[in-house]
């Protein structure tokens, strides 16, 4: 199994998860972050890190999240690696508390 980055981290990207990843398995879009399951080994410190408990183990990912496993998947493909932390969109604040932003995804 791997970890999955799901929908709470679109338009937030707090990178607070890459800092503590061992095996920098994060890769970064304009937008959103997300895990490469090849190169992810499923130790799990980044999940606390997450200020919006946007990392799930991929067991655990809900029905309605279900997509973003797919998501990770694919855009770690395409994404460049992301090693260190970096500061947070000026309006990630904004973002955190909402729903509904798959369509905010920029790819």
């Amino acid at each position: 199994m791997t970890h999955v980055v799901t929908e709470s981290c679109i338009r937030c990207k707090y990178t607070d998860c890459v800092d503590v990843c061992p095996v920098d398995c994060f890769r970064e879009g304009p937008n959103f972050l997300v895990i490469d399951p090849d190169e992810c080994i499923d130790c799990a410190v980044c999940i606390p890190e997450c200020p919006v408990n946007a990392i799930l183990p991929e067991e655990d990912v809900s029905q309605e999240q279900q997509k973003f496993i797919a998501i990770n998947v694919e855009l770690s493909k395409k994404w460049p690696s992301i090693t260190k932390r970096k500061a947070a969109p000026p309006d990630a604040d904004d973002w955190k508390d909402k729903t509904d932003k798959l369509s905010e995804l920029i790819r």
